[in-house]
């Protein structure tokens, strides 16, 4: 039997939580579905969310949940595997045999990261070596700091984790020092970044903390924080599914979306990391509020203009 409710929202992270809050509040029969696989786990806590900077991410997903649930909004650990639009509803499969039946849907899945292929680096990601300092350069401030290059974009990072210390190298790994402009090298040069060519081999540690980067010649490198960009893959399936449009980005592709959070498609909506790369914890919630409320307004005067006969 498919089972109906006014909203469905796929994703039980801060946009998701965030979405059912405000349609729970406006009395509006809401189902949140969790695949329990938020982006931030790895991370021990969350910063730059006023109010709630350093709190640990489960806690605040626990609290979430628990909001949520003050206001009637159903919420199921389980995995969206299909979608479709029946009529003007959606029709949602889950991965547990149940199938949900919505007015509007919010795909608020997030993203996950793809991180280089070097030896000790995916089991301490989120420790010690991290890829954003905004959320965690306070944290490690005044430590020797390598930044590993993806990419020549990783220039950038280099850059900007500068602010946090003062001794940091940059290493090229599969980069060619070619592939830097002249305008790369001289920024690099006047921030204090040390340059470091050739292949890292594997991270090495010892007492459950970062100690060095070894390079394939053999060369180590003490450092005890190491930046670097994962690939970011949007977790997309159910969006392109529906036919929403999206849009090529150097990090991934993301549906085209209006201010509030609304995709190409009638009715279906993309909050957090469905919708883009760059948006942390606070950013998230923020998109996860506006969708939630955008849609309770939709809906309320749908039904006013089909009272009326608009």
């Amino acid at each position: 039997m498919t089972e109906q409710y006014e909203v469905i929202v796929v994703g039980g992270g801060a946009a998701g939580l965030s979405a059912g809050l405000v349609l729970g509040r406006a009395r509006r029969r809401t189902l949140v579905v969790d695949a329990g696989e938020p982006r931030n786990a790895p991370a021990a806590h969350l910063q730059g969310y006023l109010t709630r900077d350093g709190m640990a991410p489960a806690e605040f997903l626990a609290a979430g949940r628990e909001e949520i649930a003050r206001y009637g909004v159903e919420l199921v650990a389980d995995r969206a595997v299909g979608a479709a639009r029946d009529g003007r509803d959606f029709t949602v499969t889950l991965a547990g045999g149940r199938t949900v039946r919505g007015r509007a849907l919010v795909v608020a899945t997030g993203l996950r990261d793809e991180l280089p292929e070097v030896p000790g680096l995916a089991e301490r990601f989120g420790r010690d070596v991290l890829h954003c300092p905004y959320c965690h350069g306070w944290e490690v401030r005044d430590r020797p700091f390598g930044v590993l290059a993806t990419d020549p974009l990783g220039v950038h990072q280099a850059l900007m984790v500068s602010q946090w210390s003062k001794d940091v190298l940059f290493f090229l790994h599969r980069v060619a020092e070619a592939d830097l402009t002249d305008l790369d090298l001289r920024r690099l040069a006047a921030a204090g970044v040390g340059v470091v060519p050739g292949e890292v081999a594997a991270l090495e540690a010892a007492d459950d903390r970062l100690t060095g980067v070894r390079l394939a010649d053999g060369t180590v490198h003490p450092r005890s924080v190491l930046f670097t960009a994962p690939r970011p893959v949007p977790r997309d399936d159910l969006l392109v599914a529906l036919g929403a449009q999206m849009r090529e980005t150097p990090f991934g592709a993301y549906p085209v979306i209006d201010e509030r959070g609304l995709t190409s498609v009638p009715g279906l909506w993309a909050a957090g990391n469905a919708s883009g790369f760059a948006e942390q914890v606070v950013n998230a919630a923020s998109r996860g509020y506006r969708a939630g409320a955008a849609i309770n307004g939709d809906l309320l005067f749908a039904d006013l203009d089909a009272a009326v006969g608009v």
